[in-house]
């Protein structure tokens, strides 16, 4: 029997559901369950892929190629399950099916409205397709209750909740606790009036998740249980905490996990095997050193830009028992060819990563070169890699006009549109007219490493696979020029047509890498290239 949780927010958002979630997932996990993490995402974008990410942060993208919100990144890292396509879903997708079904005739000439028929599609995606041997379904419904793009998920919940009966379903609630200080009290005032919304459209929380920067005082517990409608002990207090992954542990010792499973009259679970976590929290607090890392993109004003590369630089310190200090550098300002790279001094490691447009690309390239000429450890991933080569192609092997055709016409086109390229045994075509949502090469493709590689050398094999988010590739023809220039081109797709990875011969460590590896990384399985990268920096703290 499939249990459903459904996570809703209230009084602000940014409250962090999505860790909340992920967390719970984790969890129960450690009593030995099966579970299974959603999003439900009240925007009219069908995917995230189109959004910039000074609005709704990186693009998340699973094996089988779907954009999605970057909650899923949490859900993988704290869970190890692997997200799909099915997991994730917007209103923008919900309306172009059931426009596409209205078109075909499916509804027999009904009027279409948002209940039943937008709803019933609602509920249809929360139980399509949970997985084999699944304990628990995680649901995240996005945005803050109240939001009126939200109400059709919250009508679609409720109706869940009743068809379910309480034995196989449970609503958390995660809501703020402000602490004023003029008058020296933690308000409950917010949270009264956010379940007091929730249950003004049919929806009863049984259990209250209070994000607050102190203790929760025992009167305002009571009040929020007498208020809210809620046993005392469903009141759990979600403290701010020094690291995200010291959520788990800091959730387990408030008694969410037993209030979830004393809902659903769960009596007999296993104990929780923390000793993963316990073991991540020991080393983030007591690291061996500490490494900084200059992380060269355009919107580092906004960390979520970055949420899994800064997360998966994380786990390469958790592999090498050291913290990890990430330095946001702005690569716009070194457009500017006569701008200072002072920025850069003092780091042990330069990381260049995904992006699009002319924009601040001109600077990774000066970083790039800045990297190879200072010998420091320097990792560049998609866009990243791409700029690398287009300035190696310039500096090293004399191309002048060496460009990519993402900045525009261009005589010396050395990374260029992809026209073609193979998923499975089916070929997929774009062009420059084709829409830009959902057309990149999307998620986990297979290379091939050349042997006696450094990346073979860290992989400890010869064929993998990643996951992949571009429109443009670098162009086959400028191979030879490269690697007489001492460039080695030591991944390629099986059927040698796509260049994957890119080291350089004559420095310590200088990877590039046209796939994602920062989605595939965990604290508890970090992944390879992250590891090898902060142990190269470790060793440049040394030396400096």
């Amino acid at each position: 029997m499939i249990r459903y949780i459904f996570i809703t927010g209230g009084v602000v958002s940014s409250l962090g559901k999505g860790i909340a979630s992920a967390s719970l997932g984790a969890l129960l996990q450690s009593r030995g369950y099966r579970v299974r993490l959603r999003k439900l995402d009240p925007y009219l974008n069908v995917d995230p892929g189109t959004m910039s990410p000074r609005q709704h942060g990186e693009v998340y993208v699973t094996d089988d190629g779907a954009e999605t919100d970057l909650d899923l990144g949490h859900y993988e890292r704290f869970t190890g399950v692997s997200a799909r396509q099915s997991d994730n879903i917007t209103t923008g997708r919900i309306y172009q099916r059931i426009i596409e079904k209205e078109r075909r005739g499916d509804y027999l000439g009904a009027t279409i409205q948002v209940i039943p028929h937008v709803t019933n599609d609602i509920k249809e995606f929360v139980l399509s397709d949970p997985g084999e041997g699944v304990d628990f379904v995680l649901c995240e419904i996005g945005g803050t209750v109240g939001d009126i793009e939200g109400l059709p998920f919250f009508e679609a919940i409720r109706q869940l909740g009743q068809e379910l009966g309480p034995q196989r379903a449970c609503f958390i609630h995660l809501t703020l606790l402000p602490y004023i200080p003029a008058a020296g009290e933690m308000k409950t005032k917010p949270t009264q009036h956010s379940v007091k919304e929730l249950r003004s459209i049919g929806i009863q929380p049984q259990i209250l998740l209070c994000r607050c920067d102190r203790p929760i005082p025992v009167n305002e517990k009571g009040k929020i249980a007498s208020f809210c409608n809620v046993r005392l002990t469903s009141v759990i207090e979600a403290r701010d905490v020094g690291h995200i992954y010291d959520v788990p542990m800091a959730y387990h010792a408030e008694g969410l996990d037993s209030e979830v499973l004393s809902h659903f009259g769960i009596t007999d679970a296993p104990k929780p095997d923390l000793s993963s976590w316990e073991k991540i929290a020991q080393t983030i607090r007591h690291p061996d050193g500490h490494v900084t890392i200059a992380l060269v993109g355009k919107y580092t004003d906004v960390p979520d830009a970055y949420k899994s590369v800064s997360e998966a630089l994380g786990h390469g310190g958790l592999a090498n028992k050291v913290k990890v200090d990430i330095r946001f550098v702005d690569s716009e300002k070194f457009d500017d060819p006569k701008a200072s790279l002072d920025d850069l001094e003092g780091v042990h490691g330069i990381l260049l990563p995904g992006g699009f447009g002319e924009r601040g690309a001109h600077g990774k390239m000066r970083v790039a070169r800045y990297a190879r000429e200072h010998k420091l450890p320097c990792f560049g991933i998609c866009y990243g890699m791409q700029l690398s080569v287009v300035e190696a192609a310039r500096t090293l092997a004399g191309i002048k006009d060496a460009s990519t055709s993402e900045f525009g016409p261009t005589t010396e086109p050395v990374v260029g549109l992809m026209g073609e390229w193979t998923r499975g045994n089916e070929k997929v075509t774009r062009d420059a007219n084709t829409d830009l949502g959902g057309t990149m090469r999307l998620g986990a493709y297979p290379a091939r490493l050349k042997e006696g590689s450094l990346v073979a050398e860290v992989y400890g094999t010869l064929d993998i696979s990643e996951r992949h988010r571009h429109r443009y590739e670098v162009n086959t023809g400028y191979i030879p020029a490269l690697e007489k220039s001492g460039m080695i081109f030591s991944g390629m797709s099986p059927d040698g047509r796509l260049p994957e990875i890119v080291e350089l011969k004559d420095h310590p460590w200088f990877i590039g890498v046209q796939f994602h590896p920062e989605l595939k990384s965990r604290p508890f399985e970090p992944h390879p290239l992250f590891a090898s990268f902060i142990g190269a920096a470790v060793k440049q703290s040394r030396l400096v």
